[in-house]
């Protein structure tokens, strides 16, 4: 497989607005790919596209060597997606929602596995509003692995968090890609793509900007 994600010619509109305008790039296997932008960039819907949300108005995406218009069912189940904190139901505890989220899948981690991975194996028993942001950034990470994914989409996974909290996701991100999972994660803050990504993507209303190293875009802009 030479390519993770491959996006061609993607074009998203909502009515006469086009949110993503004519966008190609690739996922290569096992890196961390970052698309950076600020707010309606076409960040989002991209990931939505990808993750086989929406539907793209032209253009076309394969995930892991598969069509997602075609094959949608079998992409979801080998790609892992961050859901916000406040998607989860109030009355379960963080192991019976990660004990739910994989009885949806044939192929699924243990809550005890995904909470020692994330070092929140001590507030099993708690209700996920019941802890800080940052524990609660790192729960959404964990309840995207529980299918055991070969590839994870992180939409702004460290927004809002203090300096320290934001450093522990980096952590926990770096030690996921240790085991070879690929991973694409949206962000705004380009000292998070640089102490992450391998490569970026640069979007600006709609449109892709760039792609290439954070070093070489950094180099480009001096």
């Amino acid at each position: 497989m030479d390519a993770a994600i491959r996006v061609e010619g993607l074009t998203k509109r909502f009515g006469a607005f086009t949110a993503v305008d004519d966008i190609s790039f690739s996922v290569r296997p096992g890196e961390i790919f970052g698309i950076l932008g600020p707010n309606g960039a076409g960040k989002t819907t991209t990931l939505e596209i990808i993750e086989g949300l929406q539907k793209p108005s032209q253009g076309k995406v394969s995930v892991l060597g598969m069509d997602v218009l075609r094959e949608s069912s079998r992409v979801k189940a080998r790609i892992g997606v961050q859901l916000q904190s406040s998607a989860y139901y109030d009355y379960l505890t963080l192991r019976e929602i990660l004990s739910l989220l994989g009885s949806f899948y044939p192929r699924k981690l243990s809550p005890d596995q995904l909470l020692e991975q994330v070092g929140l194996k001590d507030k099993e028993s708690q209700r996920v509003r019941q802890l800080s942001g940052g524990q609660q950034q790192r729960f959404t990470v964990a309840a995207s692995l529980v299918n055991d994914p070969e590839l994870v989409i992180l939409d702004e996974p460290t927004t809002g968090l203090d300096p320290q909290a934001r450093r522990n996701i980096w952590a926990m991100i770096q030690e996921i890609h240790r085991k070879d999972v690929t991973i694409v994660l949206t962000t705004h803050y380009m000292e998070e793509a640089q102490a992450l990504c391998q490569r970026l993507a640069i979007m600006d209303q709609g449109r892709l900007v760039a792609v290439d190293t954070p070093q070489n875009l950094i180099n480009n802009l001096k």
